[in-house]
């Protein structure tokens, strides 16, 4: 997502005034990917929070395997949203 930045804009100019931001997007394999390897790491630091905070392990992983899957699915989305932020358009003010 860093290849926001315009290297060339004379080069990437649509029509008059208006820049293409990017060429580039994750495709959607790689943001389950991503998803997936993201929500390890998130999953264990939950189970480790509730279970500093009930003490008690079976709690810790309800919460754990409840909150693994509802985040793998909203951050996919979230990722495949942001994945199409290129297609954006910008138009640019000349004076």
């Amino acid at each position: 997502m860093l290849d926001i930045l315009i290297d060339r804009p004379e080069e990437k100019t649509i029509k008059k005034g208006i820049l293409k931001i990017s060429d580039r997007a994750d495709k959607p394999v790689k943001s389950f990917i991503k998803s997936v390897s993201w929500r390890i790491v998130g999953t264990l630091d939950t189970m480790v929070i509730s279970y500093f905070i009930t003490g008690k392990l079976t709690i810790a992983l309800s919460i754990g395997s409840v909150e693994v899957i509802t985040k793998t699915i909203l951050y996919y989305f979230h990722e495949r949203l942001w994945a199409h932020i290129h297609r954006l358009r910008i138009n640019i003010l000349k004076r």
